[in-house]
């Protein structure tokens, strides 16, 4: 497990600070295959996990939840057979904040326990 991955999460408010973009490229180093693509002027990290079948997608897609609701932060989660896309950013200051990656990172490591259910990451 990752050093991010083992940060904690703090509670987010609308005054809560956006991760500079510096800061982005600097933690996006760490997570391999995550991405940040903007939808309307909002920055979203995300990355796609191919999986051996449905179930095996509806699991892990499972377990992201079990994390998301341990933290009160929830991501997007887009569940197909094959496949589950993972999308984090924060709604209350519609952008990424420190905690976007910490949950990509757990997100990461979760996928890493669970390899046998996946094949590989879509890039």
């Amino acid at each position: 497990m990752s050093d991010l991955a083992r940060q904690v999460c703090e509670p987010c408010r609308a005054d809560s600070p956006r991760v500079e973009p510096a800061e982005c490229t600097r933690l996006l180093a760490e997570l391999p295959g995550w991405v940040i693509e903007h939808e309307g002027n909002v920055p979203v990290l995300q990355k796609t996990f191919r999986c051996r079948d449905f179930r095996a997608a509806l699991e892990i897609a499972n377990r992201i939840g079990d994390l998301a609701d341990a933290e009160d932060h929830h991501p997007r989660l887009v569940v197909e057979w094959g496949r589950v896309a993972v999308a984090w950013w924060t709604h209350a200051i519609g952008g990424l904040h420190r905690n976007d990656f910490i949950m990509a990172a757990r997100t990461e490591a979760l996928a890493e326990a669970l390899a046998e259910a996946l094949t590989q990451p879509l890039t």
